[in-house]
């Protein structure tokens, strides 16, 4: 799992890519284009994810990234650097890059 705060947004005028994002546990699955934020594409699929600011500063949507990659539409997401260690992801900001699987469950 990684994710890319320095890469820039792909460019508007490039073709958006398709990809599969899902929570464990429960797999419930939806579609997200590469440049639709993983929160707006989950609300869009129906799938519940709780949210409040919508600018990466709040934290409430915070997600860890278990597998993909995804990249940030700021330089600098509201996350430690533990955090961001550990794979948590703020998925309000978080555009994929690949096919990816989330968890809103702290490991124990």
């Amino acid at each position: 799992m990684t994710e890319s705060a320095e890469a820039p947004l792909p460019a508007k005028e490039t073709t958006p890519r398709c990809f599969t994002a899902r929570f464990e546990p429960g797999g419930a699955a939806f579609t997200v284009s590469s440049d639709q934020p993983l929160l707006i594409a989950a609300e869009h699929a129906g799938v519940p994810l709780p949210s409040s600011c919508r600018n990466g500063t709040c934290r409430t949507c915070m997600c860890r990234l278990v597998e993909g990659e995804v990249r940030y539409s700021i330089q600098w997401p509201g996350l430690l650097p533990e955090e961001k260690a550990e794979g948590w992801i703020l998925p309000c900001i978080a555009f994929p890059l690949t096919d990816v699987v989330l968890t809103r469950q702290r490991p124990r």
